[in-house]
């Protein structure tokens, strides 16, 4: 079929036949190959690992893998071999050990949790998962034809996603009280980790571009949605590895450089400055609020807010126009911050997923306290560079989007350190992942290593998921006092 007989038109958008997303009419479509390693946005060569680490990465895989093979998000998580023993921990107790969910409805809600962002590798993952683990191929026809009790987890699945500042007691009473089709806190906690885990990694999946795996098709064609992430319109969307490329002239490298060494001269002032005087409370109070408000005019991708994909993931929700809106968006009701000093992971939220669901406190603490601390003291080619303002920075901003604030963070430091093409990329990641594009990949830090890239990616995927779970184990602790 000719790349273009598969777009149909749409005002000034056009629809993609193969796959449904949307994108401009002005897009070139560009017929060139995607990569074939694991991410269309890494060269494959970036993958070639020492022993040590093929080694540590197999053993992984045989201890925690669900699906017993080396997926392809393994594979580029694995350029940070000691995070990925924290993730596939994790995320296996989630899915595997002893819980209050059954193992079907463990892969159902990371499909419902996937299709809020359109993610087709994630949900054709878990449908293989939830048939392998006993679940009805019924219920992959859609919401429709599942019990009422999960479908009752539509409304926390769509805030959590996209708005979670939302979430109230009363949307966990509803659930907590529904009759015969009422949740248990412990399976209600349950359910939440797993949609705020398949939230945050269905942005880990756009942003690195992940390939589909090979293997032989899924059964029983259920999964009509994108086989393949990359389709011809991702190349008219500049997700095609051949497209651009960190490689460049001479003098476009000596520009790059003198990127990070004004990065650097930045982070040694903003240093010098936090030793010298410190902001006072007001001051960084005003700060927060400046920086909060302008992430609004931060610009993600080239959509509107009401463009809407239609694609085949939707059976698996409800009100699929439902997006994020910006927390301090001009003209509407103002919602109040929510200040991390009156309700933090370390003081509250750990206890109270620990003590609800045993033990997942402990791994989702050391996965994202792993994720904060990882350093290599290495900036590109510079060595020996202290990286905490940068993974700090990077953590706060987008917590900062959800309207969260730490009371001893000066957010001037977000303007300093995070340039606008970072911002851009930052947003579309946390707040619109469907719409990451290998452009925005490579437009920020771009003498940076991949697996630089890589690690902010993780930053960013993990400071989603704590914020999401902020909000709803605040409202569960409203709800029992």
């Amino acid at each position: 079929m000719d790349s273009t007989e598969s777009l149909s038109n749409s005002r000034d958008y056009l629809i993609c036949r193969n796959c449904h997303k949307v994108l401009r009419k002005d897009k070139k479509i560009i017929t060139s190959q995607p990569s074939r390693g694991p991410s269309a946005f890494i060269p494959e060569k970036e993958f070639g690992q020492s022993n040590d680490v093929v080694t540590l990465v197999n053993r992984l895989v045989e201890e925690y893998s669900t699906s017993g093979r080396l997926d392809n998000i393994t594979r580029v998580m694995s350029l940070h071999p000691q995070y990925l023993e924290s993730f596939l921990r994790t995320q296996f107790y989630m899915l595997r050990m002893e819980g209050p969910l059954p193992y079907h409805y463990r892969h159902y809600i990371a499909i419902m949790a996937a299709a809020r962002h359109q993610c087709a590798y994630l949900i054709n993952m878990h449908v293989d998962e939830f048939l392998n683990t006993g679940g009805s191929s019924e219920w992959l026809n859609g919401l429709e034809y599942v019990p009422q009790r999960l479908k009752n987890l539509n409304e926390i699945n769509k805030l959590l996603a996209h708005r979670p500042w939302l979430i109230t007691k009363e949307h966990i009473q509803k659930l907590v009280k529904t009759g015969e089709n009422n949740w248990s806190l412990a399976e209600l906690v349950h359910a939440v980790v797993l949609l705020a885990h398949y939230h945050a990694l269905a942005s880990f999946v756009f942003g690195s571009g992940i390939n589909p795996d090979r293997g032989p098709d899924p059964p029983n064609g259920l999964h009509l949605v994108v086989k393949n992430k990359l389709c011809v319109c991702d190349f008219a969307n500049d997700n095609s590895i051949e497209n651009t490329s960190l490689t460049s002239n001479s003098t476009e490298n000596a520009d790059y450089e003198s990127e990070i060494e004004v990065l650097m001269e930045r982070m040694k002032k903003l240093q010098e400055e936090r030793e010298e005087e410190e902001a006072s409370q007001e001051e960084m109070a005003t700060r927060f609020e400046k920086e909060k408000k302008e992430s609004l005019l931060v610009v993600s991708g080239a959509f509107d807010d009401e463009v809407v994909s239609m694609s085949n993931a939707s059976r698996y929700i409800e009100d699929p126009g439902f997006g994020y809106k910006d927390f301090a968006r001009r003209g509407e009701e103002h919602l109040p911050t929510f200040r991390a000093h009156d309700y933090s992971w370390e003081d509250h939220g750990f206890s109270l997923v620990n003590r609800l669901y045993s033990d997942i406190g402990h791994l989702l603490d050391d996965k994202f306290r792993m994720v904060y601390n990882l350093t290599y003291n290495t900036m590109a080619t510079h060595e020996d560079v202290d990286t905490t303002m940068l993974r700090r920075a990077l953590f706060n901003y987008v917590h900062c989007m959800f309207g969260i604030r730490y009371d001893d963070y000066d957010y001037g430091e977000v303007n300093q350190l995070l340039e606008r093409s970072l911002k851009v990329y930052i947003k579309t990641l946390t707040c619109y992942p469907e719409r990451a594009t290998k452009r925005m990949y490579d437009s920020y830090w771009r003498q940076f290593k991949h697996s630089e890239k890589v690690h902010v990616n993780l930053l960013l995927m993990e400071a989603r998921m704590q914020a999401e779970l902020l909000y709803a184990l605040r409202a569960i602790t409203r709800h029992l006092t």
